[in-house]
């Protein structure tokens, strides 16, 4: 029985599973959009979300827990100077996952993982309506 056992294994070892999900990390923060399959999205969307909210603490010591698991200098700065900035207003939920099909080799559902854009905020004026003439 697997109670109580979180996480995917993904037919890997534990090295190499944890190589792979920093490497699936970088590359969606680089990129902000990356296609992989439907597990891979689902375990990279709890590691992903945890680097933006050490980009929103700020502080050095959240900086060095990022840069000790990002692989790439610049994508921990983009974490800290862009990406959490945009996200300050929102409490999680920084990523969509949108299920695309199957690949052609081997049949695995592939899904895409983007980050979320920027929501602008409407001001909330009410319109005046327009007065009848008679």
């Amino acid at each position: 029985m697997r109670h109580r056992k979180a996480g995917r294994k993904l037919g890997r070892t534990s090295s190499h599973r944890k190589a792979m999900l920093r490497n699936l990390v970088t590359s969606l923060l680089r990129h902000e959009k990356i296609i992989t399959t439907d597990a891979k999205a689902k375990e990279l969307r709890s590691v992903a979300e945890k680097m933006i909210t050490l980009g929103k603490r700020g502080s050095l010591h959240a900086r060095r827990q990022a840069l000790s698991y990002i692989m790439d200098r610049n994508v921990t700065e983009k974490v800290f100077v862009e990406l959490s900035p945009r996200y300050s207003e929102r409490e999680g939920g920084y990523t969509r996952i949108i299920k695309t099909g199957n690949r052609v080799g081997d049949n695995a559902p592939l899904s895409i993982i983007e980050m979320i854009p920027e929501i602008k905020k409407e001001s909330k004026k009410p319109k005046k309506k327009a007065a009848k003439k008679k």
